[in-house]
């Protein structure tokens, strides 16, 4: 196990380096220049000597590999760089939407976790009765619904029939956590049941394959309880599907959320990854995507490890 962990960790290196050429290449191949941009959004005529200076004060006008070098080894000594749009490091770019992103991910996996796990059980057991049914339009309904659009439901029926409108401006849990709950708690709700609904349904079907094994008969014939039947043997052995896509869509979560942040003026993640692109802004995508290939690496590398503490016959070799 030990040996294992160890591998996957340094499979990581090779990993986040082929993503980090990849985007690199891909940002220059596409369309569209950033000085350009800059000088087209002031409305005054730059001559193309002020244009070649500033692609010049950018590196933008060094070889693709002397840039790529040079970026490369900035990150190796956890230096990313400054944004090219707004001259600010991108460390203090990305860590003042990093809590908020990481804070709603987490609470939305949390609403998804506490609606997920019991109803999928609880249609398991009561399969084709009209609790499973009811279950399964809910977690239809779930899919079938975008967050965004129930987040502006939610926005709607709170200012018709309360006249009251969740706060625009973020307060970080540490400084104010009733107005930092009263903010992310409903776009939380919104994005956990969309979220609930993929894995209401995973655990629906695997419990379900599991209640027909032979050893679930096995220990209702010697009497066991059957809340012992359903925990200890049952939803433990259903739990590996289940856990694998709750870890997916959380990594998905900390940086897939940009409508559901432009509904609820959250200035997260998301949003950041859209103001860079259309600013052609390749420092900053280039670390955005850095950091959420890294985010789905290590969230992959955790639910493995999870999984094998779940499951003693899981060996890693």
């Amino acid at each position: 196990m030990r040996q294992y962990v160890l591998n996957r960790l340094l499979l990581m290196i090779p990993t986040l380096l082929g993503v980090a050429v990849l985007v690199f290449l891909m940002l220059r191949v596409a369309p569209g220049d950033i000085v350009e941009l800059k000088y087209a959004g002031t409305g005054t005529y730059a001559p193309k000597e002020m244009l070649d200076r500033e692609r010049a004060q950018l590196g933008l006008d060094k070889p693709l590999w002397h840039q790529f070098i040079y970026w490369m080894w900035g990150i190796a000594r956890l230096d990313f760089g400054n944004s090219m749009w707004t001259g600010r490091p991108v460390i203090h770019e990305v860590a003042i939407r990093l809590e908020l992103s990481l804070q709603l991910a987490l609470m939305a996996t949390f609403v998804a976790i506490l609606l997920s796990i019991p109803l999928g059980t609880l249609a398991a057991v009561k399969q084709d009765t009209w609790i499973d049914y009811f279950v399964r339009v809910f977690s239809i309904a779930g899919l079938a619904m975008p967050s965004f659009w129930l987040g502006i439901l939610i926005i709607l029926g709170f200012l018709i029939f309360f006249k009251w409108l969740p706060p625009l401006t973020f307060t970080s849990f540490l400084v104010d956590p009733k107005a930092n709950l009263m903010q992310l708690i409903w776009p939380a709700l919104a994005v956990g049941y969309r979220y609930s609904a993929v894995a209401t349904r995973m655990t629906r079907s695997t419990v379900l394959e599991v209640l027909r094994e032979d050893y679930i008969r096995t220990a209702r014939a010697k009497g066991l309880w059957e809340q012992a039947v359903l925990i200890r043997h049952a939803l433990k052995n259903a739990l590996l599907p289940i856990i694998t896509v709750i870890g997916l869509e959380f990594a998905f979560l900390v940086g897939g959320l940009v409508v559901t942040e432009q509904v609820f003026n959250l200035n997260g993640i998301g949003k950041l990854f859209v103001e860079a692109i259309s600013q052609r802004d390749y420092i900053m995508v280039q670390s955005l995507v850095l950091l959420t290939s890294f985010v789905f690496i290590f969230v992959n590398f955790i639910t493995d490890l999870v999984n094998a503490w779940l499951d003693p016959r899981i060996r890693y070799q």
